[in-house]
């Protein structure tokens, strides 16, 4: 019996700490912003992306007004008239948790969007890349909705979590758990 007793706490041992280093492991930011997320410099988003196809291409976060007249317009029209717009881009990781950060130029609310460019162009290709907003709701057949994407910055480090959505045939985009 001794030997079971000694045998059962050794292999509980090794289950806690093999967890111990993923739950320990901090979550570094990717993206030209990340220094802002490590030094806890405010505002800005610590986007926490989940759901990735592959780990094949870049990622874009990119950062609109709330409003949905601005919502995914053109980034050169938003800065000719003065409004917010913010874009980083990172390399996929080989592995490990996803996490990108991005700057807000003050608090308040803002729309956050990610896309998975898998092939690594500039271009979204609708029929391989990936995207998502923080709201959870299928994105489908259109783009995404500004209510979806809306986000608020405090001063400091806001966390925000995004599932990424893929095509899936006739229904739309949609997550890998959502097949």
């Amino acid at each position: 019996m001794n030997d079971f007793r000694r045998f059962a706490s050794t292999g509980a041992l090794f289950l806690i700490c093999a967890g111990a280093p993923a739950a320990a492991m901090p979550q570094v930011p990717l993206g030209t912003d990340r220094d802002a997320c490590a030094r806890g410099d405010g505002p800005a988003f610590l986007v926490r992306i989940a759901g990735l196809k592959d780990r094949a291409g870049r990622m874009k976060v990119e950062l609109y007004p709330a409003t949905e007249a601005d919502f995914l317009r053109p980034d050169a029209d938003l800065l000719k008239e003065g409004k917010t717009f913010r874009r980083v881009w990172a390399d996929v990781p080989a592995q490990g948790p996803v996490a990108m950060c991005i700057r807000a130029p003050a608090p308040g609310s803002y729309a956050l969007i990610f896309t998975h460019q898998r092939k690594g162009i500039r271009k979204f290709d609708i029929w391989v890349d990936g995207v998502g907003v923080p709201g959870s709701t299928k994105i489908g057949r259109s783009k995404p909705r500004m209510e979806e994407a809306r986000v608020a910055a405090g001063r400091g480090i806001t966390t925000s979590e995004i599932n990424v959505q893929y095509l899936r045939g006739l229904g739309g985009f949609a997550t890998a758990r959502e097949n």
